[in-house]
């Protein structure tokens, strides 16, 4: 009798086992919950129990680090330390979007569908064009502009703002009627416009999650401009040299008058592993510099880091260098902030630092010949492919010098 009730429980465990749920092949839209009667929605893809696409326009973004424990399944960023838990229930997502070094947590759940949005009247206009943004309009403190970059099919909207320090990345959406909705999810950052439209004016409110919302004004305008991204950032004239010294992951300070970078042209990028423009500049500079490694040209990256500890920071410095496949020497210049002012600080050859990323270029003889500040990611297009050529062009003029 003991013999056939231990085989009854080995039955009765390999059953629960068994039942354990796990992701399954399909279409989904994800709702992040802003608040009690707002929600940002984005859509993904599982391709099997162990990868996700994330969609955003014409982004694909690859999630293959998925594990389950215990009736929970734990989905991981890639580059971000960012991460989704979640129960399953007849395949669909109950959980929590969680970035645990900043204490938010934002609730989601999922359905089965390919729409981002409902369409559920015909558009009353057409936004596609160029649209002059400003951001927090009565607020001089917080007031910023931007350029509004929109294709509309029909209902379906596409495009992103610009700024002066970078992009809001793939933002994917709809019109119904007047009403405008555009959302996008990178992996850290969940973002949600709204606003009501005639022919030549939007207005409306952003959202960052459920932690940071502000309202906006735009209005057509095909032939705004935004200021030039190389003018800026300006140099310290009281400084006459430009030098740092900042610990790599190994433990081995860096500094910029090291053999390794003398007689080579070099470009000193700011930037945060926190931070998505931080990540498309990044991918190209990696990219550039693994064709280009065998010219007299290098990169240096210092890392802003908003982590508490220096331990957390090269942890998440790792992974990110890791993720991209970065070469460069990618060095702490700061962490438990990521306080522009704090940073100007520890680069005292800027007036200011205005942005994460801003980029500084050097001559063979460490000369600064350019600052750029911010980036602008695949997400605008041909701006993205200027900007590809103008720095490709510079770098080859200062290395024939």
């Amino acid at each position: 009798m003991k013999g056939i009730f231990l085989v009854f429980i080995i039955v009765l465990q390999s059953c629960s086992v068994e039942k354990k749920e796990k992701l399954i092949t399909g279409n989904y839209q994800a709702i992040l919950k802003i608040d009690e009667n707002k929600i940002l929605p984005f859509n993904f893809n599982v391709e099997n129990e162990t990868k996700i696409n994330i969609l955003n326009a014409n982004e694909i973004i690859e999630i293959t680090d998925i594990t389950y424990k215990n009736d929970s399944v734990y989905i991981r960023m890639p580059v971000f330390t960012s991460y989704f838990v979640a129960k399953i229930k007849n395949g669909l997502l109950y959980g929590n979007f969680v970035k645990e070094e900043l204490n938010r947590t934002v609730n989601f759940t999922t359905v089965k569908t390919k729409n981002r949005f409902k369409i559920n009247k015909k558009s009353t206009t057409n936004i596609t064009g160029n649209w002059e943004t400003i951001f927090s309009p009565n607020s001089e403190k917080d007031k910023y502009i931007a350029k509004g970059i929109f294709k509309q099919n029909g209902n379906i909207v596409t495009g992103t703002f610009r700024t002066t320090t970078g992009d809001y990345r793939y933002l994917e959406g709809v019109l119904n009627g007047n009403q405008l909705k555009l959302s996008t999810f990178d992996g850290a950052h969940a973002f949600l416009f709204t606003a009501t439209v005639n022919e030549n004016k939007m207005q409306g409110a952003f959202y960052s999650g459920n932690h940071w919302s502000e309202p906006f004004v735009a209005m057509r305008n095909n032939t705004f401009k935004l200021p030039d991204s190389n003018t800026l950032t300006r140099i310290n004239e009281d400084i006459k040299k430009f030098d740092f010294s900042f610990p790599s992951e190994t433990g081995k300070m860096i500094s910029l008058t090291d053999k390794q970078f003398r007689d080579k042209v070099v470009i000193v990028q700011l930037f945060g592993t926190w931070c998505p423009n931080c990540l498309d500049e990044s991918r190209y500079y990696s990219e550039y510099y693994k064709i280009n490694k065998n010219k007299d040209v290098t990169f240096i990256a210092l890392a802003f880091e908003y982590v508490k500890t220096e331990e957390k920071a090269f942890q998440f410095i790792k992974k990110f260098k890791k993720d991209l496949a970065i070469k460069y020497p990618v060095l702490l210049a700061q962490y438990g902030t990521t306080s522009k002012k704090k940073a100007q600080e520890k680069m005292p050859i800027l007036d200011k630092v205005r942005s994460y990323p801003t980029t500084i270029i050097l001559d063979k003889k460490g000369v600064v010949r350019k600052i750029h500040t911010g980036f602008n990611g695949p997400a605008t297009g041909q701006i993205y492919l200027n900007y590809k050529k103008e720095f490709e062009t510079f770098i080859e003029v200062l290395l024939a010098e």
